[in-house]
Order: C-alpha cells, then structure tokens, then sequence
C-alpha cells in the first residue's frame, strides 16, 4: 500500500478536489461578478436544465444540481467569501452537512415565476424567512334585518357585536412585558417546519406549521392575565354601513379590517360581511325590482269599475283604477312605481296587481232577496251558456 508524504499528498488532495467543479465556471462567470448577476446566470442554466424540462436525461439531472449547489453558496454572502478565499476546501467543511448537498425543490412556476429566490431562502434560512408567515384574522358573518320601506330609498344603519380585537392590556403581546415572550425554540421564530424529503433522483420540499408555537413562531411564557396569553379578547364594537336602495335579500355588505384582529402582529384584521335580511310586508311581494299584490273585489265593482288608493312605499298614495267589465285574474301595471332597479341606476320597477273577486261567505237575509231577486236578470239560459263556455276555450286556447 503506496503511503503519501509531503508534496505527493499535497498533489494526491489536489486530484480529489479538482474533481469538483469550480461555482463560478458553473455559472459561467467570473470571480467577482455582482450578485444580480449570479442570479441571472443561476435563472438561466436553472430554466435550461430543470428535470421538468429534461425528462429522463441523467446528465441535465447532474448539472442541474452543480447549478443549485453553485448558487446556494454564491448567493449567501457569508459562504461566497469563505468560498472566494478557500475554494471547495473553506474552514468548516461543507455548510450543507456531513451528507453534503441534497438539492432544493425548484419548480418551473419558481424559475418563470420570479419565486425561486423564495424558496431558496425558505432553504438556507434567510433573514425574511425568519419571520413568522403573515396571517390575516378570521372574518365575521352577521345578519341585519331591514323593513320593506328602507329597500325603496336605501338607509344608513349600524350594529354592534362583539369580536376579538388586539389586547389592550398588553397590546396584542400576549404578555405583560416583551420579556414575558421568547422565541419558538422549535421553530427558531419562523412559525414553520422545514424539512427535505427525497424522492427517488429528485428532493422536496415540506413546510408545515411549527406544533409547538402553533405556526406563530413565538411562546408566551408570563401570560397577560386579561387576554390568557392569547394577545387578542373580546370587544364590543358598533360599526355604522349604507344600505343601498333596491337591495336584495341574502346580499353581503362587506366592511374590510372590521373582524377579528390576527393572531400574529404583522398580520391584517379580517373582514366583517353583514348580510341583508328584509322584513316581510303587509301585503306586497317581490319579484326583483317589481311588487306583487293582490286586491280582492266585489262583484259590482269589478262589472262597474272602481279607483282604489292605498299607502305606498315611496311615501305617495298607489291610485289603482279598476276598468269596469274587468275579470277575476286580470292584472293592472302600474310603471315606475316598484323598487329601484339593480340594473338601471335611475329607473324603477313596476307595481303589479292582480284582481280577485271577494265572495263573501257570510250574507244577511235582506241581501239574499235581493240577490235572488237579480238572479233571473244575472243568469244565462242554456244556449247562452253554451256559447260562453265556447268563447271561453278559444279565448283560452288563443292565449
């Protein structure tokens, strides 16, 4: 067995370290190119070579990884000047660990995308990463209730309700004091787990939230005694809103940054939706922007004819005139006189109204006599009824 001393080992450690190639000739630079530059080159030859795109292709899966390990030490400053003074062979060894360089998850949605920077410092444990991923509180859902009147011309209306809101007691910390709360050991502050998992040639990324700080990458050691640690407690809150006229019901106003308050503090409050609900009305219906009634009558005034006025919604009287010879089932449009249309800003819908005949069910003696005494005026012979029950289908079949 050949032993090497002095120059011949020195000669025999060189062979071995050349067999790795030169970061910079990987990138195809030159030492002392700028960092917007590593980075463009890595973008380049990373697109060139992804396994997404060289599928099957043992030698684009090798450069690939020379390109990924060339850029995850020239684009950390602390490892490009250990590696710019000592080469492959810097203090420490290899900053990826005694297996060496595993690969990073690299997409072709990171490399088009402009997110490769991201998952590299997802990776390697840049300052960003660091901090705790920004969350936003939850949103709130509450139903306000609105009469008939307020859907003509819209109103102004307000509602409490409680919600959690950043503590005032310890202002959101959790804590009396900022000493009171330390770093997730864990998770060293990110609110996340990090871990890479290789799949066959290829590696991946797996990110969850820390179980031990529930992903807010802080523990509250000396909880606030008003809020239990949470940092957030409940608030009563009134917030005042607009109801648009013609409004339907089961429709979400949105007010943004008026939920609750997030569990983290570079987070963003959520929303509060409050969802319309319309009273029910003496006797209109609805069917978009048009009302729909019914008006019962009585057999004279549907043969003579009459002019009907009740209250309305937009504040004037709604005149209904009944043409003499009308017929049960007839209806009356009366124009412009329905709710405001979602469709149209300035036009309105219609008020429809549908004529029954009214029989009433109980009679006294005298108006029977009377009745009896008119029937033989009001009734049809035989061929007269023929002939209506004749006109009455065609009318019916032509319509």
């Amino acid at each position: 067995m050949e032993l090497f001393k002095g120059d011949r080992l020195k000669q025999f450690l060189g062979e071995i370290m050349s067999v790795k190639r030169d970061y910079y000739e990987i990138l195809g630079l030159k030492r002392g190119s700028s960092a917007a530059e590593i980075k463009n080159a890595f973008r380049s030859l990373a697109r060139k070579y992804h396994p997404d795109k060289n599928q099957g292709n043992s030698e684009s899966e090798i450069k690939f990884k020379e390109v990924q390990e060339a850029y995850a030490i020239l684009s950390d400053p602390n490892e490009k000047r250990k590696y710019d003074t000592y080469g492959h062979n810097r203090p420490g060894g290899s900053p990826f660990g005694s297996s060496g360089f595993e690969g990073v998850n690299i997409s072709i949605e990171d490399l088009f995308g402009g997110g490769f920077e991201s998952v590299f410092g997802s990776i390697f444990g840049s300052a960003g990463n660091r901090r705790a991923k920004r969350q936003r509180g939850s949103d709130l859902l509450v139903r306000h209730s609105i009469s008939f009147e307020e859907v003509m011309y819209g109103c102004d209306a307000s509602i409490k309700f409680d919600v959690l809101k950043t503590c005032k007691s310890c202002n959101g910390i959790g804590s009396p004091t900022q000493d009171g709360v330390r770093e997730c050991p864990a998770c060293d502050g990110r609110g996340r787990i990090q871990k890479i998992e290789r799949v066959g040639p290829f590696t991946q990324q797996v990110v969850s939230d820390c179980s031990s700080c529930k992903g807010e990458g802080r523990i509250v050691m000396v909880p606030c005694s008003y809020c239990k640690g949470e940092g957030r407690a409940n608030e009563s809150k009134n917030v005042q809103f607009s109801v648009p006229p013609g409004i339907e019901s089961g429709t979400r106003l949105r007010k943004s940054g008026s939920g609750e308050s997030p569990k983290t503090e570079n987070g963003d409050s959520g929303h509060l939706y409050i969802e319309i609900d319309i009273k029910e009305h003496e006797w209109f219906e609805r069917d978009g922007a048009d009302l729909l009634m019914a008006v019962p009558l009585s057999y004279t005034d549907l043969v003579l004819g009459t002019t009907i006025e009740i209250p309305h919604l937009d504040g004037e009287l709604l005149k209904i005139k009944v043409p003499s010879g009308s017929n049960p089932g007839q209806t009356i449009s009366l124009k412009g006189r329905g709710f405001p249309s979602q469709r149209s800003r300035n036009g309105r819908g219609s008020v429809m109204v549908l004529l029954k005949l009214d029989i009433p069910t109980k009679i006294s003696r005298e108006l029977k006599k009377k009745l009896l005494n008119l029937k033989e005026d009001l009734s049809y012979s035989d061929d007269e009824l023929n002939n209506k029950i004749r006109d009455e289908a065609q009318s019916r079949r032509r319509g």
